[in-house]
């Protein structure tokens, strides 16, 4: 299976995903919502509207693949940070149907994308192209980390299999041609993925090591726990920012 066929797999991983998003924020009432998260300076609202805006915004380029008119994923920075400060005002019921139904927009969306417009490249609001199938990949890591963001009881133990076995082979992928000043504790680490016999070198090798399973090394290297279950030669050096331009997209 091409890496594009297994996008469009993924979609009805993707939209478990939402749902049992939806089913914790579901679980909490209106000061829980607003709570704070484990991102700092926002409460559990902010995520989940930010999580809603993301959807709109993969919306936005997965028309300008449809159409071939480009829409940028959003006006402008400071625009994206306006919708969710205004979001988070809503009642809970509100903020949790937002996320349920922005989530189906993305989903519909992506089914309907016609085969000859799954290639089209469209530009993230970071700077990188990518073909239009990346997106579904890139909206499942938003959901999936997001998640664990609520500080809701949800963890990367949580994670599906499936999930974690894609986003740690894609994040190794993507680091592993990253500059050593991306890098900076990390460059020269051998990763040994001790559940699925693989391992990946960022940069020259240094002799440095770090090892765990597959679920252990994305929580820590996705900034979504402290490391717990990854055995290193010293102390565990912090991962830079989390997720990374595509290494075949850049």
């Amino acid at each position: 299976m091409s890496t594009s066929e297994f996008a469009f797999d993924a979609i009805d991983d993707l939209d478990a995903g939402a749902a049992r998003l939806v089913a914790t924020l579901s679980a909490l009432d209106g000061a829980g919502l607003r709570a704070p998260s484990a991102l700092p300076g926002w409460s559990r609202a902010h995520v989940a509207t930010h999580i809603a805006r993301n959807a709109d915004s993969l919306c936005n380029l997965l028309e300008w693949a449809r159409t071939g008119t480009e829409i940028p994923q959003y006006p402008s920075v400071e625009q994206r940070n306006a919708d969710i400060e205004a979001g988070v005002r809503r009642g809970r019921d509100e903020i949790v149907e937002d996320v349920r139904a922005s989530a189906a927009r993305f989903t519909g969306l992506a089914r309907a994308l016609p085969v000859d417009a799954r290639d089209a490249r469209v530009r993230a609001m970071a700077g990188f192209e990518h073909p239009a199938w990346y997106l579904i990949l890139r909206r499942w890591h938003e959901v999936e980390a997001h998640h664990v963001d609520l500080a809701a009881g949800y963890g990367p133990a949580d994670w599906p299999d499936r999930y974690v076995g894609w986003a740690l082979r894609s994040t190794l992928a993507d680091m592993a041609v990253l500059p050593a000043e991306r890098l900076p504790g990390l460059a020269g680490h051998r990763i040994v993925v001790t559940d699925l016999g693989e391992e990946a070198v960022l940069g020259e090798a240094t002799g440095a090591e770090a090892s765990g399973t597959a679920r252990a090394l994305l929580g820590w290297l996705s900034g979504r726990s402290d490391g717990a279950g990854v055995a290193a030669r010293g102390a565990l050096p912090e991962p830079p920012p989390w997720p990374h331009a595509p290494a075949g997209f850049r």
